[in-house]
C-alpha cells in the first residue's frame, strides 16, 4: 500500500471523515470490504481475545434496519408513534456501505474490560484508516441508536456488549474539508515530578 515512510505519514496526516449523508457510490465491493476489515482486525488485542464483532448490513437489509430504528425509537420515546421518522430512514439508507462495530468483552478474563473496550475503539480507528487507504471515505457515527439496547440486541449484542458505532463507507460527493484540530501544546504536556 505504501512505498515508503513518507507515503504512510501522508496517509495518516490526511485521513479525515466524510459526512455519511454526502457519500455516493461506489462503496467498497465485497473483496475490497474484506480487505478493509482484515486490515482493521490488526488491532491491539491484549490476551488475543478478539473482544469485538463487525456486522455488515447489505443494501437489501437497509429497509429492515430503518424499521428496527423506528421501532426502537418509538419504544424508547412514548408518544413518538405517528411522528415523522424520515430522519431514521435517511440514517439507515445513507452511504453505499454500512458496518456495525460491537464491543464484546470476554467476561472473567484477566484482561480488564476497559482494555478490551479500548481494543474495539482501536479497531474502529483502524477501519477508518483502512477505508482511507483503499481510496474511500468513512464516517463513524453513534447517536442514540448506538446506546439503545433493542438496536444492540438486533446485532447480536449480549448483556455486556455495546455498539461502538455505525461505520458508513463510500465515495465523497465533494472534496472533504479539514476541521479544526487541537493545538499540540494544549493537549500534550511534560510530566513534572
Amino acid at each position: 500500500m505504501f512505498n515508503d515512510t513518507s507515503s504512510l505519514l501522508a496517509h495518516l496526516a490526511t485521513r479525515r471523515s466524510g459526512k455519511a449523508r454526502d457519500m455516493l457510490a461506489p462503496g467498497p465491493d465485497a473483496p475490497q470490504l474484506r480487505d478493509i476489515i482484515s486490515v482493521a482486525l490488526r488491532t491491539p488485542d491484549h490476551g488475543k481475545l478478539a473482544p469485538w464483532r463487525v456486522v455488515t448490513i447489505a443494501d437489501e437489509q437497509r429497509g429492515a434496519f430503518a424499521t428496527l430504528l423506528k421501532r426502537a425509537w418509538v419504544a424508547a420515546n412514548p408518544g413518538a408513534a405517528g411522528m415523522d421518522l424520515a430522519a431514521l430512514d435517511q440514517f439507515a439508507h445513507q452511504a453505499p456501505t454500512l458496518l456495525v462495530l460491537l464491543s464484546t468483552p470476554v467476561a472473567n478474563s484477566k484482561i480488564p474490560v476497559w482494555e478490551q473496550q479500548m481494543s474495539a475503539g482501536a479497531l474502529g480507528m483502524n477501519l477508518l484508516h483502512s477505508v482511507h487507504a483503499h481510496g474511500f471515505v468513512g464516517s463513524w457515527l453513534t447517536g442514540w441508536a448506538a446506546f439503545d439496547p433493542t438496536v444492540a440486541a438486533a446485532f447480536g449484542a449480549g448483556t455486556d456488549d455495546r455498539v461502538v458505532g455505525f461505520f458508513f463507507l463510500g465515495t465523497p460527493a465533494k472534496s472533504l474539508e479539514e476541521r479544526p484540530r487541537p493545538d499540540y501544546d494544549d493537549v500534550v504536556r511534560t510530566w513534572d515530578i
